[in-house]
């Protein structure tokens, strides 16, 4: 059953730049389509935050509508040039890099609670679909072959640059147009190109050959979504030349359809409020981030701040996450979640997916104690739950490390009223870089273990 609490939801829509009523082709199927990685490498916390907006806006149609109403769909991209160049750069075959980044990414996603699509096509698993609506697009004018490759004709399709809204110059330099021969205008772009010997190929009317990146993600959508479906998501990055030419492709190759009916963007993210870079050291992967913060935390952050517009990872902002939601785990630890999301809440979500907005409301139930709605909220969110928790309980010392930690505080004592500083402070410092927190008071000092704390780091009493 959906929530009957939300009478309309709206959703910014990129094509028509304003916030549209949501109104599902079929209220029974729900179709979301998200743009996957291309897996040469593990992804960085941009990718990741798209993740997490899709996952999070799959729960809220489930909680509306049903959760047996809502096929998502989210791609892999394992055929491409930089796949190619990776694997040859490795040494590895291309299967092998595919497969060990593929596994990557499903950890660094379940790290941050995002629960696996429904459908997860991969692109070489859908050779035959590309080329069926490539000879569609010859067929119809659209497109042409030349020299091996199939080419998009962009001049034939009037509607071209609608979804990114750009000038002619504009597209040109933004899809770092490549000047060929075999071309009959700059803008034309690859649905089908050759490959060498040494390349990943498959055989097709063109000869043999693989397929351009747009094509993959138009076939997939509509093998399992249908030639229209709801929602379309991916990056801001993505709205050209990806998304714009996948909708003209679509649009063109199944005239009766309409492809996607309301497209959807989270923003970019930027690091210390800078461009991530592998070469201003700024590049943060998931494994990075897992050493000091917490998958949850990680989630919480991202959510804190409206998908579309653009967000700034920082320390301070996983410190605010870490805050929070242990101050939530507590507050709720025992309770069972409520029946109901609170309206309130899903009003916020109703309103072009205002996560800031529902943590706002979130904030105002914990103040009031409504532990109940809170656990109900935060899990239609992906919080607050079991999978993720653990990471806020600090860790328990046992009789051997406690009598060791006590030793060296009475060590520590010992090098004061001698008046040995330096001791007393290297024996703290040393105390701190394991984990433990010691607070000095009248009565003497008391000691806990921090959530980093980690006792193979604990200096010997002596030193």
């Amino acid at each position: 059953m959906g929530n009957e609490s939300v009478r309309e939801i709206r959703l910014y829509d990129t094509l028509s730049r304003e916030k549209r009523v949501f109104k599902p082709l079929n209220p029974e199927r729900i179709g979301l389509y998200a743009c996957g990685p291309t897996v040469y490498d593990r992804v960085h916390i941009g990718n990741l935050r798209s993740a997490v907006v899709y996952d999070a806006l799959t729960r809220f149609l489930r909680a509306v509508y049903g959760s047996d109403k809502v096929v998502f769909v989210r791609n892999i991209t394992d055929i491409d040039d930089k796949i190619i160049v990776r694997a040859a750069e490795n040494d590895e075959p291309i299967e092998a890099l595919t497969k060990r980044t593929h596994i990557w990414y499903h950890e660094d996603t379940a790290a941050l609670g995002c629960a696996k699509p429904d459908i997860e096509p991969m692109a070489t698993d859908h050779i035959p679909q590309m080329i069926a609506l490539i000879e569609r697009l010859i067929e119809q004018g659209k497109a042409y072959a030349a020299e091996g490759h199939a080419l998009f004709s962009v001049k034939s399709y009037e509607d071209y640059g609608a979804l990114s809204r750009r000038s002619v110059d504009d597209m040109i330099a933004g899809a770092r147009v490549e000047v060929a021969p075999y071309k009959r205008d700059p803008m034309d772009f690859v649905l089908w190109k050759p490959s060498s010997d040494d390349q990943p190929g498959w055989d097709s009317p063109w000869g043999r050959g693989r397929p351009g990146w747009h094509i993959e993600c138009s076939a997939m959508s509509a093998e399992h979504l249908g030639e229209s479906f709801d929602i379309h998501g991916g990056g801001l990055d993505l709205t050209f030349p990806h998304h714009e030419n996948e909708r003209a492709q679509s649009l063109c190759g199944n005239p009766n359809g309409c492809y996607a009916r309301y497209w959807v963007h989270n923003g970019m993210l930027t690091v210390d409020g800078e461009k991530m870079s592998k070469s201003l050291g700024n590049f943060i992967t998931m494994a990075d981030l897992e050493e000091k913060t917490p998958g949850e935390v990680v989630r919480m952050a991202l959510l804190m701040s409206h998908y579309r517009q653009p967000f700034d990872w920082s320390n301070a902002i996983a410190e605010e996450a870490r805050t929070v939601l242990t101050r939530w785990r507590k507050l709720t630890e025992g309770v069972d979640a409520a029946a109901e999301v609170p309206e309130p809440v899903m009003a916020a979500l109703a309103d072009d997916f205002n996560t800031p907005k529902a943590i706002a409301e979130m904030h105002q139930m914990a103040s009031a104690g409504k532990a109940a709605d809170l656990k109900a909220s935060a899990q239609l969110m992906g919080l607050l739950t079991d999978a993720l928790g653990g990471w806020e309980k600090a860790p328990e010392a046992g009789a051997d490390v406690a009598a060791k930690i006590d030793a060296l505080i009475e060590a520590r004592m010992a090098a004061r009223k001698a008046k040995d500083f330096a001791k007393a402070d290297a024996i703290r410092d040393g105390l701190a870089a394991a984990g433990v927190e010691v607070k000095d008071s009248a009565q003497g000092a008391e000691w806990s273990l921090g959530r980093d704390f980690d006792a193979t780091k604990l200096p010997e009493a002596g030193e």
